[in-house]
């Protein structure tokens, strides 16, 4: 049968979640969507067990291949190498930590149906972040989604569990994407072409089950530098007001760096 739906999970050291997601992810999908579907896990050359992993659950039926990268590393680049490996019209990226639900992905599908992009939004109605989470973080996560609303009207473009069609991706041209940066779907919502508009999908934010997490003052950094470029390749400011927002980004690092 023709793949329709790819998933997309970069992963580094992730050997102990890949199996309850790749699982929970199918068990989720059900007899519409598991049929077409594949899982594709973008390793970073973790040497922690992943391959064997995934080699056992495709011994049991599952549909998931693992590309394993030597060269590169970072997130970003991780999920354009998945984008350019898929076989589905329908292109999800999710993390591996399973803080994004899998039960979640039969609705961001379902929003391709009609949408351009689907966006996993922690700010809807009713949705809950997970109770655990102390106030700084809620606070840097509430400050970097307001210095991102300029570039774009989405809810949450700060979300790393989106949709998107694959001729979407496939009219970007990818040399023009920041893959250092670790938000690559804000760089798809200010680079790429939306005909059909974004479309939100509600969705629970949780803790990571295993591993380590990956925010660290290094991705802080990335993160406001590739802000920094969004506002230059969106408005064309010029070197001031470059600088000047440099400087906003730098005291907000200061800031988190103080704290913890």
């Amino acid at each position: 049968m023709a793949i329709n739906n790819s998933i997309i999970v970069p992963a580094y050291k992730e050997k102990n979640n890949i199996r309850p997601l790749v699982t929970r992810i199918f068990a989720g999908l059900g007899n519409e969507f598991s049929k077409d579907t594949e899982v594709i896990i973008v390793d970073d050359n973790s040497k922690d067990g992943s391959v064997e992993e995934v080699d056992a659950l495709v011994k049991e039926g599952y549909n998931v291949r693992i590309v394993v990268r030597t060269t590169e590393r970072g997130l970003s680049s991780a999920v354009i190498r998945g984008f350019q490996e898929a076989k589905g019209e329908r292109l999800v990226c999710m993390d591996a930590d399973l803080q994004h639900p899998p039960e979640s992905v039969p609705d961001v599908l379902n929003a391709l149906k009609d949408a351009s992009f689907a966006l996993g939004t922690r700010y809807a109605p009713g949705v809950e972040i997970d109770k655990e989470w102390g106030a700084f973080r809620r606070f840097t996560s509430w400050f970097a989604r307001l210095l991102a609303l300029p570039l774009t009207p989405a809810s949450d473009p700060m979300s790393g569990f989106f949709g998107l069609q694959k001729k979407v991706f496939e009219s970007i041209n990818t040399n023009d994407l920041d893959v250092q940066g670790f938000k690559i779907a804000l760089e798809l919502l200010v680079k790429a072409k939306l005909p059909h508009g974004i479309k939100d999908v509600p969705f629970s934010f949780g803790l990571r089950e295993e591993g380590e997490s990956k925010l660290s003052n290094k991705v802080i950094v990335q993160y406001l530098l590739q802000l920094k470029e969004l506002y230059i390749y969106k408005f064309g400011v010029g070197t001031l007001a470059a600088v000047a927002l440099l400087l906003v980004f730098v005291v907000l690092f200061l800031f988190q760096y103080l704290v913890l």
